[in-house]
């Protein structure tokens, strides 16, 4: 497919900071450029002013409105269409969003899950991942309750179970568009993770 290794195509990414999804569309069939943000349940349009170049980076800021006040969120890819990025966001009610973002390839559709983990500590927070069947790829980013940081991990999808690619864990397994498990982390809590598939 000719937009793999360009800026131009789709991009899918989890939200954390609060909890939601987001898909950027670069020119991908054409010349239009938007994107969509759904957090916290909640639709956000976004539009960019700056036009894809063939043969460049693509860096923008979107821009739309949430709950009436204004949203702007810059989105950078490199001109192969690797490390997309979310550069800065400014989404009121949300200050220390954290994005995470992919390409989503012509033989690769990503797929993300928003969810939530609890543990035996006791502790909350959410749980946001995405991944690929075909590649037998995830990555995860979760964020406690109250916290302002988070924390990334990723593996690998073996029948269904997802290892976690550090310690070789099975953290969960995907069944249709949710993912369910229990494991022990490193510090000898029981951990409980639900997800459902949002995007």
């Amino acid at each position: 497919d000719l937009n793999d290794a360009s800026s131009k195509g789709i991009y899918k990414g989890i939200v954390i900071g609060s909890s939601g999804t987001i898909m950027f569309d670069i020119a991908n069939n054409g010349t239009s450029i938007t994107a969509l943000m759904v957090i916290d349940g909640t639709t956000v349009n976004l539009a960019s002013s700056v036009s894809w170049v063939a043969g460049q980076p693509y860096i923008s800021p979107f821009t739309g409105t949430l709950n009436g006040s204004p949203v702007s969120i810059t989105f950078s890819v490199d001109i192969n269409g690797q490390n997309p990025t979310v550069t800065a966001s400014s989404i009121p009610g949300h200050p220390n969003a954290v994005f995470t973002v992919v390409k989503e390839l012509s033989n690769a559709l990503v797929e993300c899950f928003e969810g939530n983990y609890s543990t035996s500590e006791p502790a909350t927070g959410t749980f946001n991942i995405m991944l690929s069947r075909s590649l037998g790829l995830w990555s995860g980013t979760a964020r406690e309750t109250g916290s302002t940081s988070t924390d990334d991990v990723d593996g690998t999808i073996v029948n269904n179970k997802l290892i976690d690619s550090s310690n070789g864990v099975e953290v969960g397994t995907l069944n249709l568009d949710v993912i369910t498990g229990t494991f022990t982390d490193s510090n000898g809590s029981t951990v409980t993770i639900n997800g459902q598939r949002t995007l």
